[in-house]
């Protein structure tokens, strides 16, 4: 009888798994089908979906493929796996190498695990035509005949079914070549992504509840129909309370007497610092990526004037005379700079070619890491681009000079050379979007308050400043800024996610849009309408560490009024406080400063680069930082490449990186500092740059 219960039991949750978990993939192959029909209606959708590597409609779990140092085609830690299909059968190998798909492996990185590989999918193949929906549709009527047919089959393996040998083992029809390979590939994957969508989170919580369930059924049955082992079970562990009670004693409290005693100088463990995956998230660090890649790695603490608590992070060569100093754009970190491994990455190709090289972080993480810990939330998001360039980047670029100077010092060799010297060193500041226009107005107000601002020469990608020139969106988000101002700034100070659970659940999502490509290609080109047509791989950056549960990048409500001041003013100017009074006190002037008048004061030689594809920042707009610097005698240079906004920093652009790395190859030695124009001394009376409180 109880056997009768087993199988009955083993043949209902197993009925149940398979209805529940093929309505769970007919609901998930619905909800791609629709956006594969919506994404059919969608106009421009040609040119934006080029940013997805390797798209396409049906639903597919991403793996990725092998870099070449693996041997025979896997590492040691893969090869049981390799040896299960050693045996397959070519027509599977030649269906996978039919799919169009490019041929060459890459190193792994963040970006690269998540967005660039294409795989076969547990799901069927998603059919667009209208056979497919009909076929969905009679699986769906037909199901629990079928299911009705096929029990005598499970009754009757489950109640045959015994275990395993290892010497006689046969795969059954769900073993065949093809599923070992999708096996294969399912586990190399999870070596290489951690990271569990939220699709692939309900399979899991389904099993687990439904195994669990069953468990205590089965539990409950087996006490029904063995009501004597029942008993004596129950005897026991009575007896086995009172045998506890009665050895309460301190005779018999050896066995929980703890092995260690904490002492007054160590109150509580150390716990080792170790990546966190909570929740199946992936939450890596810069750190992560930097040192998993062999690199060396430092952070370093930085306390801007108006108390901002900034990570400068580090790829350091202590000896090196040659600086690089890569600055982030906006809602990004420094996890922009080495997201494409060791070959894509400038921070790398800098290192490697002999470079100290420094991450910079603007403020604005959901952490607010101030030293006033009871600052509130409407206090830390209270800054525009103004503060980027006043302290963010002067309190790095100091702290990277204080630093230089005393590893440089401690060489005695050296140190009569870094006595006589007011900088030993050359520093290159490579920066995108948000970053240049904040690197310019550092080096202006600097030579404006006649500080040195330490820099050799500037190589600016794509850089915010001029804004006029810009699609439907940017203007509708100019006027609404400008006009409902008053409005919008009492109870909005920032644009972030602030909850842990909505950051997790974008991090997930972002694996499921890589799973299932006709939603992502829907998000991809629904992201491309708001900023305007460019076709960046917002999907793939939505999946990069740095946007996890435990901290992401925001903006400010004054840096977005910034960049519609801007636009509006067609000037590149600084922030406006909204009245004259208010501008007086903090720039001496009515009106807020206009960076573009003063480029004359730039005094080393700039790189501007441009996208033909950008549509966030124009290369008209670039161009007309070129003519102004142009005009005021700075030693620039242009170019422009067939790039969009995001792939200067999170695609592998060999084109582009070769570029970059020619022009920070180009670095001259430190002279002194230009003589300054008499235009500027007389502005100088009347012209103040403070910064807001």
């Amino acid at each position: 009888m109880q056997r009768v219960v087993d199988n009955a039991l083993a043949v209902t949750k197993e009925t149940v798994k398979t209805f529940t978990y093929e309505s769970l993939n007919n609901v998930v192959r619905l909800i791609n089908g629709v956006s594969a029909m919506l994404l059919a209606v969608l106009p421009g959708k040609a040119s934006v979906l080029e940013g997805i590597h390797g798209w396409e409609l049906r639903p597919t779990f991403r793996g990725p493929r092998l870099p070449r140092w693996m041997e025979n085609g896997v590492s040691s830690f893969n090869k049981i796996v390799h040896e299960l299909s050693v045996d397959s059968d070519t027509s599977s190998s030649i269906e996978n190498s039919s799919d169009g798909e490019d041929s060459d492996y890459y190193p792994g990185s963040p970006l690269s695990q998540s967005s660039r590989f294409s795989r076969e999918s547990n799901y069927a193949k998603f059919n667009r035509s209208w056979i497919y929906w009909i076929r969905c549709i009679l699986s769906w009527i037909l199901y629990p005949v079928i299911l009705l047919i096929n029990i005598p089959r499970y009754f009757f393996t489950s109640a045959s079914r015994g275990p395993a040998k290892s010497g006689n083992f046969r795969p059954s029809p769900a073993r065949t070549p093809k599923r070992l390979q999708s096996l294969k590939e399912h586990f190399i994957q999870r070596t290489t992504d951690r990271r569990r969508g939220v699709v692939e989170d309900l399979h899991l919580a389904i099993e687990v509840f439904i195994e669990s369930s069953f468990d205590k059924v089965h539990k409950a049955a087996h006490c029904l129909l063995a009501p004597a082992e029942t008993a004596r079970t129950a005897l026991r562990w009575f007896s086995s309370r009172n045998y506890d009670h009665v050895d309460s004693s301190p005779e018999g409290y050896e066995a929980t007497v703890p092995t260690s005693v904490l002492s007054d100088d160590h109150p509580a463990p150390t716990e080792r610092k170790t990546s966190v995956y909570s929740l199946n998230t992936d939450a890596r660090t810069c750190q992560d990526v930097i040192t998993e890649l062999g690199y060396p790695y430092e952070a370093i603490r930085v306390v801007t004037a108006d108390g901002y608590v900034l990570v400068l992070e580090r790829i350091p060569r202590r000896d090196s005379r040659k600086v690089v100093f890569l600055q982030h754009g906006i809602l990004d970190s420094s996890m922009g700079w080495v997201s494409n491994g060791v070959i894509g990455s400038p921070a790398f190709a800098a290192f490697d070619q002999g470079y100290d090289v420094y991450l910079g972080n603007f403020r604005g993480l959901v952490s607010r890491e101030h030293i006033n810990k009871n600052m509130s939330s409407r206090q830390y998001w209270n800054y525009s681009i103004n503060e980027h360039g006043t302290q963010d980047i002067p309190a790095m670029i100091e702290k990277i000079h204080e630093i230089k100077i005393s590893e440089l010092n401690s060489n005695q060799a050296d140190a009569e050379e870094v006595t006589n010297s007011d900088q030993p060193y050359k520093i290159c500041a490579v920066c995108h979007s948000l970053g240049g226009a904040a690197i310019l107005i550092y080096v202006v107000t600097a030579r404006i308050e006649e500080k040195p601002h330490r820099l050799s020469r500037m190589i600016l990608l794509s850089p915010a400043g001029f804004h006029d020139d810009s699609n439907f969106m940017f203007a509708a988000a100019e006027y609404l800024f400008l006009f409902l101002n008053p409005v919008l700034q009492p109870f909005l100070p920032a644009f972030y996610i602030p909850t842990k659970f909505f950051r997790m659940l974008l991090n997930k999502l972002a694996r499921d849009f890589h799973n299932l490509p006709a939603v992502g290609g829907l998000v991809q080109t629904l992201m491309s309408y708001v900023v305007g047509g460019d076709s960046s791989n917002w999907v793939g950056v939505l999946g990069l560490p740095h946007y996890n549960m435990n901290d992401m990048p925001g903006v400010a409500y004054r840096v977005a009024l910034h960049l519609a001041q801007m636009k509006h003013s067609k000037k590149f100017t600084m922030f406006d406080y909204g009245s004259a009074a208010a501008n007086m006190e903090v720039y001496g002037s009515p009106e807020p400063l206009d960076l573009g008048e003063y480029y004359s004061f730039i005094d080393i030689p700039v790189d501007l680069v441009a996208g033909r594809k950008d549509r966030v920042i124009k290369p008209s707009m670039v161009r007309k930082h070129y003519k102004l610097m142009k005009e005021g005698g700075v030693d620039v240079s242009f170019n422009e490449f067939e790039y969009a906004h995001l792939d200067f920093t999170f695609s592998h652009r060999e084109e582009l990186l070769s570029y970059v790395m020619s022009r920070v190859l180009l670095l001259e030695p430190p002279s002194k500092q230009l003589a300054r124009p008499k235009s500027l001394k007389v502005k100088k009376k009347s012209l103040q740059v403070r910064t807001s409180k």
